[in-house]
């Protein structure tokens, strides 16, 4: 029997972990760092997923929704099937502003494709817990505050490289139990508002796949000393590049790009941190870029 259909702007119950009808979720799915607590589905992806069509039905396929898998205790997965692009009228997807992606522009080459689909955020879903450190909310475009529903790109691998650099400051003596995202997932219509001011018209973070973090422990609102020299300045996102050095090192699968800046707002200095597939470094903002960008 098929089961009702949930929308994306409700979380459902969490289904029985046993019986016939029940999910099978790889280990692979929770990512290097083990911390993984959703992953998107385009229909094909779905179909991957063992007991998924019996447990929410073959119209499940195709129905943007968050089904949630018990992982024990108060813990759930979040299996999210995807809103496609091919929903998109020009610059919108049922009301809310996206704008064009640069291949339906003027870019086309490799890691600039259209992405398979969107997130749908509501404020029902929004906090939904996608690792240790982060929710669905960390990553909405910061524009069309009123508008709902939200649609968001994001890349799980990005998510998993997070907390594996997270988890390395932690080694190495750097608190890290609370960072701050300034900026996930930018439409392209809200980017390239940004161009000119450090924001590249080929940014990554249009892809899902890039963010810009700062360590807060201290819930101040400001990049904390992390390098414990008593000032708060560029230096303090040495431990974070020295981080994702190592991360990518040990896993290259994650390796990206990576721009330390000194922004000029109140919460100072950050970093940006994606997943593109090749290697890319700058540092300071777009007009000391040495190669990549944002």
């Amino acid at each position: 029997m098929e089961r009702s259909a949930v929308g994306p702007g409700e979380l459902p119950p969490v289904p029985a972990a046993s019986g016939p009808a029940a999910v099978t979720l790889p280990d692979s799915l929770r990512g290097q760092s083990g911390a993984l607590r959703f992953r998107t589905l385009t229909p094909s992806a779905a179909l991957a997923i063992r007991g998924f069509v019996a447990l929410y039905g073959e119209g499940a396929l195709h129905r943007p929704a968050v089904h949630l898998v018990p992982l024990g205790g108060d813990s759930s997965f979040a299996l999210i099937v995807l809103r496609p692009f091919g929903e998109k009228r020009g610059e919108v997807l049922r009301g809310y502003r996206l704008g064009r992606w640069p291949a339906e522009r003027w870019m086309m080459a490799r890691n600039y494709f259209n992405p398979d689909g969107f997130i749908e955020v509501t404020p029902a879903n929004e906090r939904l817990p996608l690792s240790a450190h982060f929710t669905l909310g960390d990553f909405v475009t910061h524009d069309q505050r009123s508008v709902w529903p939200k649609y968001v790109v994001l890349e799980p691998k990005l998510i998993d490289k997070l907390e594996l650099v997270l988890a390395d400051l932690h080694e190495h003596g750097v608190a890290s139990r609370r960072v701050v995202v300034l900026s996930g997932f930018r439409a392209p219509y809200y980017n390239d508002r940004g161009v000119g001011e450090g924001m590249a018209r080929g940014s990554r973070h249009q892809f899902g796949d890039a963010a810009d973090i700062f360590i807060d422990e201290d819930s101040n609102g400001r990049m904390d000393d992390l390098n414990r020299d008593g000032r708060l300045d560029l230096r303090d996102t040495e431990p974070i590049s020295q981080a994702v050095t190592r991360v990518e090192k040990r896993y290259p699968e994650l390796v990206g790009g990576l721009g330390t800046y000194q922004a000029m707002g109140p919460s100072g200095p950050f970093a940006h941190i994606d997943v593109r597939g090749t290697s890319a470094r700058w540092e300071s903002g777009w007009w000391k870029r040495r190669s990549g960008g944002s």
